[in-house]
């Protein structure tokens, strides 16, 4: 380069590998070349910040708020809102009605959402209910697994949410927000307390299907929005390479790589100590994050060392894609210090034919839920481990042709460990299922206060300025801590 001629770094960039550096946030392959531990010495003293040198981020809450009883959390996420009247929610008084009208005086004027202007028909339960535990918690036929573990389970039946479509109902479950843009539960999670892998992200994602109908999920719903970048879910793929561009490219050594990363990231380096952009530092960890996921994903993703007899408990032969592979990965990151694992089902969306397809649904996670669950517990590790079983909504006691619409007024999720009573049912709807009692009522918000309060924060303290506003995963209304299932 001579003397007398200035580059900027879009320039250099461009020149070096046709812009291949913009793409580090996504290739692991770039963070294969970060061997050289002399490297990030030299950018540290080129003034860029510890934090920004791939150090795992440490939370902003310290001390805690309060002691913690959980220092993880696995979302089983049943996307597509499974039908609380075929799993956890018996309502004999239903099944009486069934094909006869719904009584107006509980539907005039309430949210419905395909079944606007329809003659509304109440459909009873369609599968048998019986008594588990010791608890003696009411659980439906087709989830024969996770009734074996009524005594391990808090069931709530009172959850109460406030968007009826499923795009804006996951984003107001996972970011506390009816629109999009808010940082999601696993983002304001880390950033409070911080994560405990050097290796791995702190908030993985892994998806499966099959069942019933599977709407899409967006990355929106895993996003860290105004929070840092760093904080944001990482999507691993459930088959194949978890994470795309794993091996360099055909064409591409390792020591073409090395020297473009090793540029790119003394230039960000250098732009960081010059410019107050939290974007710069995070894209320099996030490089040094890619280099250690290089060597511990391949090994967190290994099955073949698991013993058989975890293998059969699970349902699974190996990481073929399937929610029971996933449970098994879960349990493995959550080992790992990895702290918000969300694993999404899509395939609970029964508008039709729901006595034959919620079946198929109930199969592919019934055995894996309650497999996590007994796992962990031999393991130790249940009882700071915070396991929840839920949809975005739940479904309507009326039937929408041989299914159900979707509802908001009263729906049911169940939690295990992290210091939930366990074999608890608590909160109830009426008695034809439709609106949840208002002294039992768990609001969405009430959930997400719940679920920090585990973690030892006070959603009421964990806040950014945003927008003019003290920001938080609980918003500024009102929540509360539900103390009734707290052991």
């Amino acid at each position: 380069m001579k003397n007398n001629q200035r580059y900027n770094r879009r320039d250099l960039m461009r020149m070096g590998a046709a812009g291949l550096g913009s793409a580090a946030l996504g290739s692991s392959s770039f963070a294969a070349s970060l061997s050289n531990p002399g490297l990030f010495q030299s950018l540290a003293q080129q003034g860029a910040s510890a934090g920004a040198l791939g150090g795992q981020w440490q939370g902003v809450v310290n001390p805690l708020h309060h002691a913690a009883k959980a220092k993880r959390v696995i979302y089983l996420y049943m996307a597509g809102g499974p039908s609380q009247l075929e799993s956890f929610d018996y309502k004999p008084e239903l099944a009486k009605l069934d094909g006869q009208p719904m009584p107006e005086s509980l539907t005039r004027g309430q949210p419905i959402a395909q079944l606007q202007g329809a003659e509304l028909i109440c459909k009873g339960p369609q599968f048998e209910f019986k008594k588990h535990g010791q608890s003696g918690q009411e659980i439906s036929s087709l989830f024969p697994h996770i009734a074996g573990i009524a005594d391990d389970i808090t069931i709530v039946r009172s959850m109460v949410t406030e968007q009826i479509n499923h795009d804006p109902a996951h984003t107001f479950i996972n970011t506390g927000r009816r629109f999009s843009g808010h940082p999601s539960m696993g983002a304001w999670i880390n950033y409070g307390i911080g994560s405990e892998s050097e290796n791995l992200p702190g908030f993985v994602v892994l998806t499966s299907v099959g069942g019933g109908q599977a709407q899409p999920i967006a990355s929106r719903q895993w996003q860290a929005a105004y929070l840092p970048s760093e904080l944001q879910g990482v999507k691993f793929k459930s088959t194949g390479d978890p994470v795309s561009y794993v091996s360099a490219p055909p064409g591409s050594s390792a020591a073409d790589q090395r020297e473009i990363v090793d540029a790119v990231q003394r230039l960000n380096a250098l732009r960081d100590a010059q410019v107050p952009d939290p974007e710069i530092s995070a894209r320099i960890s996030q490089y040094e994050m890619a280099y250690r996921m290089h060597a511990s994903v391949p090994e967190l993703t290994d099955l073949s060392g698991e013993p058989q007899h975890v293998l059969d408990m699970y349902g699974t032969q190996g990481a073929d894609g399937t929610f029971a592979s996933n449970c098994l990965l879960a349990r493995r990151m959550a080992e790992r210090g990895v702290r918000f694992i969300q694993l999404y089902h899509r395939g609970w969306d029964h508008h039709s034919n729901l006595k034959n397809d919620m079946p198929v649904s109930a199969g592919l996670v019934d055995q894996a839920s309650a497999a996590l669950v007994k796992d962990l517990k031999q393991r130790g590790m249940l009882e700071d481990t915070l396991i929840l079983w839920g949809g975005e909504f739940g479904r309507t006691p009326m039937a929408q042709g041989s299914g159900r619409d979707h509802h908001i007024r009263g729906f049911s999720m169940w939690m295990a460990g992290g210091g939930f009573k366990a074999g608890t049912t608590y909160g109830e709807t009426d008695e034809l299922g439709y609106n949840a009692t208002p002294e039992t009522v768990v609001h969405i918000r009430d959930f997400h206060a719940t679920l920090l309060h585990q973690l030892g924060l006070d959603h009421r303290r964990l806040r950014v300025k945003f927008q003019g506003l003290d920001q938080g995963l609980t918003g500024v209304e009102k929540a509360r801590v539900v103390q009734e299932i707290l052991a």
